[in-house]
């Protein structure tokens, strides 16, 4: 039974793999706006057939608005999120084929706010990348590669090893260095103190050093990996955000650094500071609600289940 189980998945992500391929290539035949509508509706047609992820992105879309928005409006944004789910994802898929220069991508991404960047690089301390995973959220680390940060972007590694080589081969691409989630801490640190920057999410249920903070109005573990670092090394947290506009554009969003509070107390500071960055995320989140990962299971872990 084991065995028949490890083919089936097998198969299943040989197709995948497959039809990411299929994609890459096509998205490189069509005019980025047909591409991104036709992606769209691959989106809405993933909403009607995935039951599973379906429900379980309303389930989470009500824990979140249930005080704000009627069970329709929640709907409508479940389907939007799938929707954007496959423009974003779309935009990503076609970067990794046809943005081979900063020109490429400023063909379709407006930056705003890089001097936030460049204040907080003259500091001399590091640059920790505050972002999440809103939007087509890693055409931000293409943004950094391809003005030079060579930033370092720490991920949880893919179950399969091809679509895992993939992601990976993406990131690195043009100078990025993608880093598995949970390791190389020391690296990290070194990174910091020589001046480096690092972009790391914490708006995830992951399997890493976690606190609970509130999110949404409810107790989520969050990862402290962003604050531990930014208390140990002294490096600035610069917040980023991109999202799809109307215009058919990527804004990516640099803001001023957020202030991170030491008081000697560690494991308080550790909560606090967390707690301070998860808000700001929220924020964003509001703003572009769509544009979120709505069927990821961030609130899954209970009190009591976190890794210490």
């Amino acid at each position: 039974m084991h065995g028949a189980k490890k083919i089936r998945r097998k198969i299943r992500y040989t197709l995948v793999y497959r039809f990411v391929q299929f994609l890459i290539f096509i998205s490189r035949l069509m005019p980025r706006v047909a591409w991104l509508k036709f992606c769209g509706f691959l989106g809405k047609v993933a909403y009607v057939f995935a039951s599973q992820t379906r429900k379980l992105t309303q389930r989470h879309l009500t824990l979140a608005f249930k005080k704000e928005k009627s069970a329709a409006e929640i709907k409508k944004l479940s389907r939007q999120t799938f929707e954007y789910l496959g423009k974003n994802a779309g935009d990503i898929l076609r970067a990794s084929g046809t943005v081979h220069t900063l020109a490429d991508l400023e063909e379709f991404l407006v930056v705003h706010g890089y001097e936030n960047y460049e204040v907080a690089q003259q500091k001399g301390k590091g640059v920790i990348f505050l972002t999440a995973h809103l939007g087509a959220f890693d055409l931000q680390v293409t943004t950094m590669a391809l003005r030079g940060l060579n930033p370092n972007i720490i991920g949880t590694p893919l179950k399969d090893e091809r679509l895992n080589d993939l992601l990976w081969d993406y990131r690195n691409k043009h100078g990025a260095i993608a880093i598995e989630r949970g390791r190389e801490t020391f690296r990290m640190i070194k990174i910091l103190k020589s001046g480096g920057s690092v972009a790391l999410l914490i708006d995830q249920d992951t399997k890493v050093k976690s606190r609970f903070v509130n999110f949404f109005g409810m107790p989520a573990a969050t990862p402290v990996g962003a604050t531990v670092l930014a208390m140990k090394t002294g490096a600035t947290v610069v917040p980023t955000y991109i999202y799809l506009g109307s215009d058919w554009k990527q804004h990516m969003h640099i803001l001023p650094e957020i202030a991170i509070n030491v008081t000697g107390d560690d494991e308080s500071d550790m909560v606090y500071n967390t707690q301070i960055l998860t808000s700001f995320i929220e924020q964003q989140i509001r703003k572009h609600p769509e544009q979120w990962v709505w069927m990821h299971e961030r609130w899954k872990t209970k009190p009591g289940e976190e890794i210490a």
